[in-house]
């Protein structure tokens, strides 16, 4: 035990002298962990080093020279710590291995990651689905009997898994293109019909989020819930006022595991980007990202009532009857609960019927549905980015009601105009304008082709957008494909548009199959085309214009003459900056750096080698010269420029210590 303490107290007295100069000669930090064990390998190495230089005592030479060899037997053994270090940020950069605090948060998440994997295993196995999961089909399940029995599997095992396998499905639901028809409509049912949490759960947050028992807050309070969905349940109430109102409570528990399904799902995302061409062109990382933010805000009802009074002031709803938003009750909403209006109708989904029977225009509803979501993408910049059918309500009125705005997407005015003149360059059938507008729309990469571009939107516009062509939802994924096969990066807010127009139009194919979103799309086009040539639009146009434009005319005239004046006289120049970016130079300067220092240690270790080879000179000891002597610290000198290139090439940009 002494040995070990009397150990480390050297270790400990050492490593004050060897930290700052290890961390000097090499230019970079490093953690406390590597320069503790640099320390006690040069501690370790001294007496090797200090043998193999002078010999087995007694030292017969003088104190000049016992000084000599003590500082080259320090600089030696302080070489090999320095050797460590370099070798260890070449086989483990620092950065790359977590703190202890993270790796003690990250092994209790892959703890809780696989809990979550085994748990959804076992509820695929439970429902039948485990051959599925290994690539095998089961016999006789082609038949129309076997896929409803798959589909009533897929449903409940979904259900079961949680909020964020309902999502998937509720999307899954209105693709038919990519799964049977039998098993897109069993999936719809989870729009509306998940299993409900027990109401002492609810009511316990109904009273942790208000303040109070909802028997208190409410005149009256049905405790049957109304509707069941993925992240919350609805139940109809009366306010003390009269007013009839639903209230909409979050699940209870489901923020923890959405977090975990999150995780999950951007771990899935970076092995995609990683590993496949396609998963780097689409960008499926940033896709994650946004689809998490999405569920995230979902969570939060605040947000959705922030949405609901931005989605009723947007020009798509408020200057339509046929849409209605539900009023909201400020006093009686919070994070987790959120009361509005009563809307009564039928969900859209199961409306089919109830428009007929009233002898309603399936395609003018329709309409009216694709018409105030391309509105709300090309002209609010503020849409409904998960318009299935359950959150939709055909109101006894006839009306339509927009229900579940928790998830919304929102467009900056330049991807708006890109999107405008997209929808314009459809409506006039010019594939080169759409190209261009589809370049603003996407991320494209440094290199590409635009006339292979271009022929590939314009073939996609003669086998989609020509008169006569049925619409199927095969139209998104050719777009897609496209994008995909000529590198171009899809914005998480652009993938929510896309993923938006597909789900409205199995919606709307719910209620209107026959519904032609070409026509509604150019009709569009044109109604906003002829809206802009309005003659108050064009004045209004041509004011801001010109009230940019205005102060560079101005000035215009007095530089025409100045350039003029200079170009008469000779006097005209050109003055180009190299490297005026902060950001070059830096770059250059390290380059320099780095070939500086290794010329000059390539120059000491040659001028070592020179000296350790060159016979005779004063003797310091019967083995060794001041020539030897003067070889070996350049040796070292070399060795230490060396290995501060090394370990600025082996750091990662931006690593932080460990």
């Amino acid at each position: 035990m002494d040995i070990v303490l009397v150990g480390l107290i050297n270790v400990g007295i050492f490593m004050v002298i060897f930290v700052p100069v290890a961390q000097r000669l090499l230019g970079v930090r490093f953690g406390l962990i590597r320069l503790a064990m640099g320390a006690g390998l040069t501690l370790a190495v001294f007496g090797p080093i200090a043998s193999a230089l002078v010999g087995p005592p007694p030292f017969e030479g003088s104190n000049a020279a016992a000084v000599a060899f003590l500082a080259l037997t320090t600089v030696c053994s302080m070489l090999a710590g320095l050797i460590f270090l370099v070798l260890s940020e070449a086989v483990v950069p620092t950065g790359s291995l977590p703190r202890a605090r993270d790796l003690r948060r990250d092994v209790g998440g892959r703890i809780a990651r696989t809990k979550r994997y085994l748990q959804i295993l076992r509820i695929a196995i439970r429902h039948g689905l485990g051959p599925y999961l290994r690539g095998r089909r089961r016999p006789g399940r082609e038949n129309p009997a076997g896929q409803a029995e798959l589909a009533r599997s897929l449903r409940h095992a979904l259900d079961e898994a949680g909020v964020t396998f309902v999502k998937l499905g509720q999307v899954l639901s209105t693709r038919s293109d990519v799964i049977p028809a039998a098993v897109a409509n069993e999936l719809s049912r989870l729009q509306d019909q998940v299993s409900p949490a027990p109401w002492p759960e609810i009511e316990a947050v109904l009273t942790e989020e208000l303040g109070a028992p909802p028997h208190q807050l409410y005149a009256d309070f049905d405790t049957e819930p109304l509707a069941s969905a993925s992240v919350a349940q609805v139940y109809t109430a009366r306010l003390p006022e009269g007013a009839d109102v639903v209230v909409k409570v979050q699940r209870p528990g489901i923020a923890a595991v959405v977090d975990r399904d999150l995780d999950i799902v951007r771990r899935l995302a970076r092995l995609l980007e990683r590993n496949t061409d396609w998963g780097r062109s689409m960008g499926v990382r940033a896709l994650a990202d946004g689809f998490a933010e999405a569920m995230r805000e979902e969570l939060d009802f605040t947000v959705e009532a922030g949405n609901m009074t931005t989605i009723a002031a947007g020009q798509a709803v408020a200057s339509n009857n046929d849409l209605v938003v539900p009023e909201l009750y400020p006093g009686a909403c919070t994070r987790r609960v959120l009361t509005m209006q009563r809307l009564d109708g039928i969900g859209l989904g199961n409306a089919a019927r109830a428009i007929a029977d009233r002898g309603l225009d399936a395609t003018r509803l329709g309409r009216v549905l694709f018409d105030c979501l391309l509105g709300q993408v090309a002209i609010d910049g503020v849409f409904h980015a998960d318009p299935h059918p359950g959150n939709f309500l055909l109101l006894d009125d006839g009306r339509i009601g927009m229900l579940d705005l928790g998830s919304v997407g929102r467009l900056d005015p330049a991807t708006r105009e890109a999107l405008q003149r997209f929808l314009l360059a459809i409506d006039h059938g010019d594939p080169v304008a759409a190209t261009d507008a589809l370049l603003e729309i996407v991320y494209r990469p440094d290199v590409i082709d635009e006339r292979s571009l271009e022929r590939a939107v314009g073939q996609f516009m003669t086998r989609h957008l020509a008169a006569g062509v049925a619409l199927g939802p095969a139209m998104f994924n050719d777009l897609f494909k496209i994008i995909t096969s000529h590198d171009l990066g899809v914005p998480p807010e652009v993938a929510a548009v896309f993923r938006a127009l597909a789900t409205i139009e199995g919606t709307i194919s719910r209620i209107s199959p026959g519904f032609d979103l070409v026509a509604a799309s150019r009709q569009f086009a044109s109604a906003h085309v002829t809206d802009r040539l309005a003659p108050e639009a064009l004045r209004r146009t041509a004011t801001e214009e010109l009230a940019t434009l205005l102060p560079m005319l101005r000035r215009l005239p007095r530089r025409i003459d100045r350039i003029t004046a200079a170009a008469e006289s000779g006097r005209l120049g050109l003055n180009v900056r190299l490297l005026a970016d902060d950001r070059d130079r830096r770059h250059i300067t390290t380059l320099l750096h780095q070939v500086l220092l290794a010329i000059l240690g390539a120059t000491a270790g040659l001028m070592a080698v020179l000296l350790l080879g060159t016979p005779g000179g004063p003797k310091i000891t019967e083995t060794m010269t001041l020539f030897h002597l003067f070889g070996y610290n350049l040796l070292v000198i070399c060795a230490v420029l060396v290995l501060r290139v090394l370990v600025l090439v082996f750091r990662l940009p931006d690593s932080s210590r460990t």
